[in-house]
Parts: structure tokens; sequence; C-alpha cells
């Protein structure tokens, strides 16, 4: 295995493949799930709640999993283990989907064995971009930006395939995005980090006891929180303006050019500010874009500013994050940190996101949810804050 410092080449472009097959099936299955349950007849609150399933299994199985792969070391074994059981489980939405309860068993399945490989992959992945222990930005951003690419291919092209040919398809592209995810699982390097027997294993509890760990997570969970009307409504929301699934796609796919953009040259902008810097500005720019799509989201030039701003109060701050984390989270840690950043990051607040912007949405109205969220980056801001003096 190569040393940490100088990774191989090829087990780099294989983990940046695997990146952008995770990020595709996610490219197009997060964008457009919520409208193809509202073509099978599924009211706004059951699809808050089939939706919200999705940040129920990141309340567990990104622990759950990170703590095997800390103990075992077998972060590509478990990656390939999960893709098999959520490409199976993806069968089952090809009939009975007027069956709620069988579209949240299946939906449940799927997301257990998917929503860890963000947080497994990163781990694996800050493993071999990390020079002597000290995070690389440029590298990781090398490698992160192709799971980008892979998101915005697919949204772009699932935006004009449904708007053509309709969204009834849904089922079709989803088996396909997690073949293509279990494959490319398999062309991961069978690395594996030295096994951590339980008695040798540290645990995270004088961690979290770091003031600035726990405002550091405080700042994640209103950050993300902010964001859950992006990610659960946003589609909703533009369908109900008026707007074409291309343009959908479109707005989605502008997102992601943004992020790309980041990731490619954020080594250049990183160094500007510190670590909790950057967190407090990415809370204030999350601020701008919720308040944006709230009040203007009929004039489409604000939109596209909008969605342009994703390259700052996503990009950036996921960034900021790895790097926190894999400061504060080094070695035998590492699994459970990234674990820990799932879980309460989108774990926690996609449960409250999706369940209370449902509530919201169904008293008053979708535009009421981005106002919510513009509210809540306040929060994300002062928690920020609290981060920025030691970050």
């Amino acid at each position: 295995m190569p040393s940490s410092s100088s990774p191989a080449r090829g087990h780099l472009i294989a983990f940046a493949v695997f990146s952008a097959s995770y990020f595709a099936h996610v490219g197009f299955f997060n964008p457009y799930l919520s409208l193809w349950l509202k073509e099978q007849g599924v009211s706004v609150v059951d699809i808050s709640f089939l939706v919200a399933i999705q940040a129920g299994t990141r309340l567990f199985a990104p622990y759950v999993w990170g703590t095997i792969s800390d103990r075992t070391g077998e972060r590509v074994k478990l990656l390939r283990i999960g893709a098999a059981v959520a490409l199976l489980s993806s069968l089952g939405l090809f009939w009975n989907v007027s069956n709620l309860y069988w579209l949240a068993a299946v939906l449940l399945v799927m997301f257990t064995h998917t929503s860890f490989m963000m947080s497994t992959s990163e781990a694996a992945m800050a493993h071999l971009v990390s020079t002597e222990g000290a995070f690389d930005a440029r590298r990781y951003g090398r490698v992160r930006l192709w799971g980008s690419l892979g998101f915005l291919v697919t949204v772009f092209a699932a935006g004009g395939w449904f708007e053509r040919f309709g969204i009834s398809d849904f089922p079709m592209w989803t088996l396909i995005s997690l073949a293509a995810v279990f494959f490319f699982a398999w062309c991961l390097p069978n690395l594996k980090e030295a096994p951590h027997p339980h008695e040798e294993r540290p645990s995270v509890i004088p961690v979290l006891k770091i003031p600035a760990v726990r405002w550091i997570f405080a700042s994640i969970f209103f950050h993300v929180l902010a964001h859950m009307g992006i990610y659960v409504f946003f589609s909703l929301y533009l369908d109900a303006l008026g707007y074409s699934k291309t343009i959908i796609g479109l707005l989605w796919a502008l997102s992601v050019v943004a992020e790309i953009g980041w990731f490619f040259t954020q080594s250049r902008w990183l160094p500007l500010l510190n670590l909790g810097g950057w967190l407090v500005l990415c809370a204030v720019v999350t601020t701008v874009r919720m308040g944006l799509t709230a009040s203007l989201a009929t004039w489409l030039p604000v939109l596209v500013v909008a969605q342009a701003l994703h390259a700052i109060t996503f990009a950036t701050h996921h960034s900021v994050c790895i790097a926190l984390l894999t400061e504060h989270f080094p070695g035998r840690l590492r699994g459970r940190g990234q674990a820990l950043y799932t879980v309460i990051g989108y774990g926690f607040t996609g449960v409250l996101g999706s369940l209370g912007g449902g509530w919201i949405s169904d008293n008053y109205g979708l535009a009421h949810v981005f106002t919510a969220s513009a509210a809540i980056s306040l929060i994300a801001i002062a928690c920020a804050w609290r981060v920025h003096p030691t970050g």
C-alpha cells in the first residue's frame, strides 16, 4: 500500500471514478424522486415521509458501518457489499409502487446501504490524500470534483429525458445507476487499513469534549438543516411555479458546475481564511441564497444567482468540514468522525427538514420552507462564529 504522502495515481483515479458513479446516482435520484412519487399519486406529506426515510437511515447506518470499517480496516469491501444490496433493492421500485408501506420498505433497505457510502469513501480518500497527517486540499478537490461531474451529467440528462419521455422511467434509471455504482465499487483497489481490535480502538468521547468540536458539529447541523429546503423541496417548488423539468434540471446542473469550479481551485482560496472563518462565510452566504430563493424565485435570473452560490454554501462548506474532521479525528477515529458528520449533518437534519418542511409547505406553502431555511442559517452563523476564533 502506498504511503499517505505519495498515494498511487491509480488508486486516486479509481476513487474518482467511484465518486463519479455514486454522485451520478444521487444526481438524478434526489432531485427527481419527489416528482416521481408525485406522479404515482403520493401526497406532499407522504412524500416528505418517504424522503425522511433516507435521512432516517443516516441516523444509524453511517456510524454502524463506520465503526465496522474502523475496526476491520475493510472500507472497500463494505462499499462493495452496500452497493450489491442497494442494487438488488432497486428492483422493488418496479412493482406495487401504489403501496406506501412497500415503497417505504424498499427505500429503507436501499438507503441503509447507500447512506454510508459517502462517509466511508470520504474516510478512505482522506487517508489517501493526507500528507503526513495533514489534509491535502488540492488532491482532495481534484478527486472529489469527479463526484460533482457525475452528478452534473445525470441531473442534466435525466431532466431532458423525463421532460421528453416522462418520469415513469425513474425506476430504470435507478437500476442502471446503482449497477454502475456496484461495478465501480469492484474497480476500487482492494486496500485495507490495519485492523484495530476493540481493545485498541480509541474512543471519540474525548474529542467530542473539545468545545471547538462541539461548535463545529452544531454549525454543521444548522447549516445543512438550512439546505434541506433545496435538497427535498426545490424541485417541487419550481414545478409548482411552472418551471419545466428541463429548467429544473439546468438549475440543479448550474449548482454542480459551481461546486466543480470550487473543488478544482479550492487550494488557491482556502488559505485566504482560517477554517472557522470559512464556516462563518458559508453560513452568511447561505442566508442570502435561501432568502433569494424564498422571495424572488419567479424571476429566473435570481434563481441562477442563488444556485451559483452553491459553490460557497455546499462545496466550500463540505471541504472545510472534511479538513476540520481530518484534523480532529485522525487515524483510527477517521471512520467514526466522518460518520458523525453524516449522522449529525444529514441524518437528524434530513428527518427534521423533510418532516418539518412538509408540514410548513402543507400549511403555509412551499416558499415559506425557504424562508425558514434562511432563518435557520442565522443560527448556523452564530455557531460558526464560536468556531472562528480557534478555527
